[in-house]
């Protein structure tokens, strides 16, 4: 467990870490001689059971908020402090706005310095720090009085700590990824580089390969471990924790970024959000509102849109999308804070409901109802949640990574009434899969009375008509399972129903009957649609669409407008044009050699090579033709 000390400057909160753990927070020169913490302090209380629990003693200082933030949101349990002479300062409102805002419902109001004022002084003090805990949300924090110079009320603070540590939740969600945001960055002999934070989800043990979430193609080893400033052979969310990373530079850049497991490395600039506006506003949060965001560590400005009204009153929340000016690492269920464009007071607060915020419908009520579903915190729930409200599945290697899960926290095939595609990259509940099926058989059923004698729509403009919003990978998910299932065919990259293509070949059977011998003896020089037409006698029209629909099927090769070429004769001409490269010294293919090694007219030759040049067999450099290396097209017979 960690604990995180916030309040006003000079309230006592490095004073009260010393009190409770022996340890001066206070690392920095500058922060002994001024006696203020300018930097996050760190320190440990230890426990009977050999156990430790972690202190974070965070700036109070305003213009240090940033550095607070920092070390707030990676904190399971909050003391606010107030000193009894002072009683509740500016900065200890926003303190508790941000201890609210974040989340942190685990906590006490500590008054401290009880040792410098008398009973009315104290009273008066405990009544302004009922109020404000009554106004910032936190109304659960029981009040402790405490002076850390003569030890009265230390021994009860201790043990309230001890006891909400055994009442701690336990290790987090089953399959969480391992990440931790950076707020230290340092070289140690024989180590290398460290960087130390809060792990804030997941395990990470020596050995366990890591990467910046910002650069995922990165992987680095870990050397080394220590929680709590005790070396360990692995760390988990909730500890204080330094690695040693094999490989890993050491640079001032590393500090706001986030460590994790590569399997859920994340960067956005589009998240959509739960945004609780600040009681302590004085007008309403709108559309196009600039702010700086705070998540963990990182910091960047951001443009607000507020989703389904047109803004957030203050002291009420509602959802919004969230623009961010360079790229974050966020995953759902993260906590952050805004501050105005001018970082001078906090404005708002909430948690990440899709790290990956769409571009365009996001007004829709279709997405509203999704993120409404997403504000649950059980994985299993949201998932549900969210198919029911996607019309199209989600992608579940997309939906788990955004979740920050390495694995299913759950066996995904016990889950009632879904169907999950192939390594479970498309997930779909089984109603919505039924509407899909059926919109697309409707478009095919369609498609098939208005252009008859049409093979079918190919992928993409069957997506257009049936499913134009679905994502592309989910589309080709569906059609796999349709053609695994039989409901309908693909053929040649064409999606037919079963039974029109049954009549389609019965169709094509005839003209190709006819068309197919003629087209082989007539080698080079083949006959026209119109003369195989008359000869068979059959509609010139018909012998134009099916040889048509055989050319995209590559049952045979359409050189020109009406004039098709059978594949044996193709690969003929390709073996040919192979061979006079070859003996060419330049590799070239001429027009006029080709001409006469066939036979045919110049015009004929021209046109068979521009062919060739069209579908990547050949490629023209002036007036000759060059043989593409390494084409799998008309392959050489041995």
């Amino acid at each position: 467990m960690i604990v995180g000390t916030a309040g006003h400057i000079d309230h006592g909160k490095t004073a009260l870490v010393r009190a409770l753990t022996g340890i001066d927070a206070d690392r920095l020169p500058e922060e002994k001689k001024r006696g203020i913490t300018i930097e996050l302090g760190y320190a440990w209380m230890p426990l009977e059971d050999g156990g430790r629990i972690g202190f974070v003693d965070v700036p109070g200082h305003e213009k240090l908020v940033r550095t607070m933030v920092a070390g707030a949101s990676g904190i399971d349990f909050g003391l606010l402090l107030i000193a009894a002479d002072d009683g509740p300062m500016p900065q200890t409102i926003e303190h508790a706005t941000i201890l609210s805002l974040l989340g942190v419902r685990r906590g006490a109001a500590v008054i401290t310095k009880i040792d410098r004022v008398d009973a009315d002084r104290l009273r008066e003090t405990e009544a302004a720090v009922a109020g404000l805990l009554a106004s910032a949300g936190l109304e659960d924090y029981p009040v402790l009085q405490v002076s850390s110079i003569r030890g009265d009320g230390i021994d009860g603070l201790r043990a309230l700590l001890v006891e909400a540590l055994r009442a701690a939740p336990g290790d987090g969600v089953p399959g969480a990824g391992f990440r931790m945001g950076l707020d230290r960055a340092f070289t140690l002999d024989g180590v290398g580089t460290v960087v130390a934070g809060s792990v804030s989800a997941g395990k990470v043990a020596i050995g366990d390969g890591l990467s910046l979430a910002a650069t995922p193609h990165k992987e680095y080893r870990v050397r080394s471990l220590q929680v709590h400033s005790r070396t360990a052979q692995e760390a988990q969310a909730g500890q204080r924790c330094a690695v040693g990373l094999a490989g890993l530079e050491r640079s001032d850049e590393l500090r706001g970024q986030v460590l994790c497991d590569p399997a859920i490395a994340l960067t956005t600039q589009r998240i959509d959000v739960w945004l609780q506006v600040a009681a302590t506003e004085e007008r309403a949060l709108r559309s196009g509102t600039l702010v700086h965001l705070h998540a963990a560590t990182q910091d960047c400005l951001a443009t607000v849109a507020v989703l389904g009204q047109p803004s957030i009153a203050p002291g009420a929340a509602a959802p919004a999308q969230l623009v961010l000016h360079k790229p974050a690492n966020v995953w759902h269920g993260d906590r952050f804070i805004l501050r105005d464009a001018s970082a001078i007071r906090t404005v708002a607060g909430g948690s990440v409901l899709d790290p990956l915020g769409p571009v365009r419908y996001r007004q829709t009520p279709e997405r509203l109802a999704y993120l409404e579903t997403q504000r649950a915190d059980d994985p299993m729930t949201r998932l549900l949640g969210a198919l029911v409200q996607a019309p199209y599945g989600v992608n579940g290697a997309t939906w788990l990574r955004s979740s920050g899960l390495a694995r299913w926290p759950f066996d995904l095939e016990q889950v009632p009434d879904i169907v999950v595609g192939a390594g479970g990259e498309w997930i779909v509940s089984r109603a919505r899969l039924q509407e899909n099926e059926a919109g697309l058989l409707r478009v095919l059923g369609d498609f098939h009375a208005k252009y008859p004698d049409e093979i079918g729509p190919d992928l993409l403009r069957a997506r257009r008509l049936a499913a134009p919003r679905m994502p592309e990978a989910l589309w080709l998910q569906l059609t796999e399972h349709m053609i695994a299932a039989g409901s309908i065919n693909r053929r040649n990259g064409f999606l037919h129903l079963p039974e029109h293509g049954v009549a389609l070949r019965a169709a094509e059977q005839v003209v190709a009957e006819h068309a197919l011998p003629k087209l082989l003896d007539g080698r080079y020089d083949p006959p026209w649609v119109r003369d195989i037409a008359q000869t068979a006698r059959l509609p010139e029209v018909q012998v134009r669409q099916v040889l048509g629909r055989m050319a995209r099927g590559g049952d045979v090769y359409q050189i020109v407008k009406d004039l098709f070429y059978h594949p044996a004769v193709m690969q003929d001409a390709a073996d040919l044009v192979r061979r006079l490269a070859h003996e060419d010294p330049q590799g070239q293919v001429t027009a006029a050699r080709f001409r006469d090694e066939t036979g045919l007219g110049r015009k004929r030759a021209i046109q068979i090579l521009e062919f060739f040049d069209r579908i990547g067999f050949l490629r023209r450099v002036g007036d000759v033709h060059l043989l593409r290396p390494g084409t799998l097209l008309f392959p050489t017979k041995d």
